[in-house]
């Protein structure tokens, strides 16, 4: 009886020790070999997912670090999915389907095995001087990889009442100075902007009552603090995208293009724009009207969503760790 009781008890107290860890603690009693981020909140029952952008440098620069840590976060988050907001090889893009590149600045860099879940990609400038379509069809090739066409939509049920809209769009052909330069973007020319943006507003204009959260997501920024701060083609693209994106009461415009972490929401503003483009190499960052947070540090983002917040988490990773820079919420 003494036995049973003991056991009983032992039993009781595993299932309570595994019933208030958090998703690492788990992940560590089970066998995982990776590392914590100790000052990364983790909202229990939150909807989490990860960003980062502008990575794909054969592992160099800052990309192993930030990979590393991006898995760690992964596993502190519980993160859903990963976001890549564009530039995903460089400097010329892929060629094919069975380009090395996609070994060397993908396949071998992101291997935690936190971040073999769905990745939601996005195309930027780079991406473009090269084969777009094998981007496209890497999608059949690998089980994480999601791109199904240049720009996408899918919508995400964070509870049983709720859901979330993400809008991935291909921003390039907007940009203006790319088409003085043909050569260089070849394929740039044959796209239909007034035909996505038509779709965009298809998607954004949604009728479902329960999408709470409306997410865009492309390369281009609206604003920059950084290095393209009076960049005319920034300029440009704000002027054509920042007030649809308040009529349609997009939350958030997640972006990279720039090397540093930003976020800024101009007054007068619904839209608050992240921007994410860390992920390998560095740039001066900088302010400018509406600057929530800028700095030059290799990282990414992680966005949680709970009831009516949404909690965004700047993220550092250096080459023996990571810590959060910033921590920014939006209430609905």
């Amino acid at each position: 009886m003494k036995r049973l009781l003991f056991a009983t008890i032992i039993s009781f107290n595993l299932f309570f020790a595994f019933a208030q860890t958090t998703p690492f603690d788990y992940e560590k009693q089970t066998g995982y070999k990776g590392n914590n981020i100790p000052d990364l909140t983790y909202l229990e029952d939150s909807y989490s997912f990860l960003v980062l952008g502008d990575f794909g440098r054969v592992g160099d620069y800052y990309q192993q670090d930030v990979a590393r840590e991006l898995g760690h976060a992964a596993i502190v988050a519980e993160a859903e999915f990963i976001v890549s907001v564009g530039d995903n090889f460089y400097p010329n893009g892929v060629a094919s389907t069975t380009d090395y590149h996609w070994i060397s600045s993908y396949e071998s860099i992101y291997k935690d095995p936190s971040l073999y879940c769905d990745w939601y990609v996005a195309l930027g400038n780079h991406d473009y001087r090269g084969n777009v379509q094998a981007q496209i069809d890497y999608s059949d090739v690998s089980r994480r990889w999601n791109m199904p066409a240049r720009y996408y939509s899918k919508t995400f049920e964070i509870d049983d009442n709720e859901k979330m809209l993400l809008v991935v769009m291909d921003t390039n052909p907007y940009i203006d100075g790319y088409h003085e330069d043909p050569e260089k973007y070849a394929d740039l020319a044959k796209q239909d902007t007034a035909l996505q943006t038509q779709w965009l507003i298809e998607q954004l204009n949604t009728t479902d009552p329960q999408v709470k959260w409306k997410i865009v997501v492309g390369h281009h920024p609206l604003y920059s603090g950084g290095k393209r701060k009076e960049s005319e083609d920034t300029k440009l693209f704000e002027q054509k995208f920042a007030g649809l994106f308040d009529q349609y009461k997009v939350d958030a415009y997640i972006c990279g293009h720039e090397h540093d972490l930003q976020i800024i929401k101009p007054q007068n503003r619904f839209t608050t724009q992240f921007l994410s483009g860390a992920a390998s190499e560095v740039r001066a960052s900088g302010k400018r009207d509406g600057t929530i947070f800028a700095a030059a540090e290799p990282g990414f983002m992680a966005f949680s969503i709970l009831d009516n917040k949404m909690l965004i988490q700047s993220v550092q990773a250096t080459a023996t760790g990571a810590k959060v820079l910033h921590k920014h919420e939006l209430t609905k």
